[in-house]
């Protein structure tokens, strides 16, 4: 079994910052990518950061210069870093890992959802 836990989500006021996690646990052979995606009531899901092939970082363009994703691969742990909030940034955050699992005699790679945590800027 694997699973993605997120934790951090809480309500604040808009300027303010919230920092979330979230950890994958279970057999990972390797973590392909990880990030996270959010999704406002009404609205689709969408990308917010995520760490792609190597180092590379991308992230969505309402939330360049205020979000910072980081991560502690010994921990399979990823971060965002959320500051100067805006109420629209209000939604549920749901982090994302395309992960690698399983022994040497068979590894599957797919992509894995946590259940997210609710982010709520009040102005």
């Amino acid at each position: 079994q694997v699973h993605l836990v997120e934790s951090g989500g809480g309500l604040v006021q808009a300027g303010g910052s919230l920092r979330l996690s979230c950890v994958a646990s279970g057999s990972i052979f390797r973590i392909n990518a990880m990030g996270w995606y959010r999704q406002a009531p009404g609205k689709q899901r969408e990308l917010v950061a995520m760490f792609t092939s190597g180092d590379s970082t991308n992230y969505a363009d309402s939330v360049k210069g205020r979000f910072t994703i980081s991560r502690d691969n010994a921990k399979n742990t990823v971060y965002l870093q959320m500051n100067s909030l805006k109420p629209e940034d209000t939604a549920v955050y749901y982090c994302n890992g395309e992960l690698t699992t399983g022994g040497s005699s068979l590894r599957i790679t797919r992509a894995y959802w946590g259940l997210g945590t609710q982010v709520t800027v009040s102005s």
